[in-house]
């Protein structure tokens, strides 16, 4: 039977950016689900060999019926170990459904800022094997105002000066991010365009329209190959049968 990885989106983006590219050039299955908009999310079942979530606008804090349908998906995927990925809203669904609290972060993070991978000495955890050949210090892009709190047994993965939890992993298949990884080209230029407006600030953790569009080519072509390592390591445990 072939399974498929169900991508949980959360805006009207056209779609869900690198990672919908890396799952298509692995020829592993997925399909899309809008539970924002009245899809309905589905109780864990054999078709289903993996669970991404994506960023969104709204808190996962807010009282919504499909917040806490998905929280309940992401408790069913954990007790039966079917790898789970999340993307700031989505690493936000995660550490709630591990019980972790999502609160303020001190300052709002927007725009392109550097990372720090975690030594793998500092907490025992493989950090290469997740993070490969990356330089210990990358970019990311980011945008958010929120944080996670660290679940226990999770191992922290990276960091940035403005938000400390970043990236984690927890068990052997949940990855769960704060940033945006998943940033295309068409992607970020078509979020740069929707919320200019929103881009108007220049501080030293929020970057303006203009910052962000500096050498933007290249800052997605290094962002790509970052996402290529995480994503890679994360598929190792998605079964897609046959």
């Amino acid at each position: 039977m072939t399974r498929e990885v169900l991508i949980f989106m959360h805006m009207d983006d056209p779609n869900p950016g690198f990672i919908a590219n890396y799952l298509e050039a692995q020829t592993i299955p997925f399909r899309i689900v809008r539970s924002y908009r009245g899809d309905v999310v589905p109780q864990l079942n054999d078709s289903i060999s993996g669970l991404v979530f994506m960023g969104g606008s709204m808190s996962v804090n807010d009282n919504l019926p499909w917040i806490h349908d998905e929280i309940r998906l992401i408790e069913q995927a954990l007790t039966n170990n079917i790898p789970i990925l999340g993307h700031c809203l989505g690493g936000q669904l995660i550490s709630r459904a591990l019980g972790q609290p999502v609160t303020l972060n001190p300052v709002k993070e927007v725009g392109w800022h550097e990372c720090q991978a975690i030594d793998s000495r500092e907490n025992n955890q493989d950090v290469a094997g997740w993070l490969g050949d990356t330089d210990s210090r990358f970019n990311m892009f980011h945008w958010h105002n929120e944080t996670f709190a660290l679940p226990v047994d999770a191992r922290l993965l990276f960091s940035s000066l403005h938000c400390k939890n970043q990236a984690y992993v927890y068990g052997d298949s949940t990855l769960a991010m704060q940033c945006h990884v998943e940033m295309t080209l068409p992607l970020i230029q078509h979020w740069m365009h929707e919320w200019r407006e929103d881009l108007q600030v220049s501080t030293e953790s929020e970057q303006s329209f203009d910052v962000i569009g500096l050498n933007l080519e290249q800052k997605i072509s290094d962002l790509n190959s970052t996402a290529s390592q995480l994503y890679g390591r994360w598929i190792k445990n998605v079964d897609a049968g046959s």
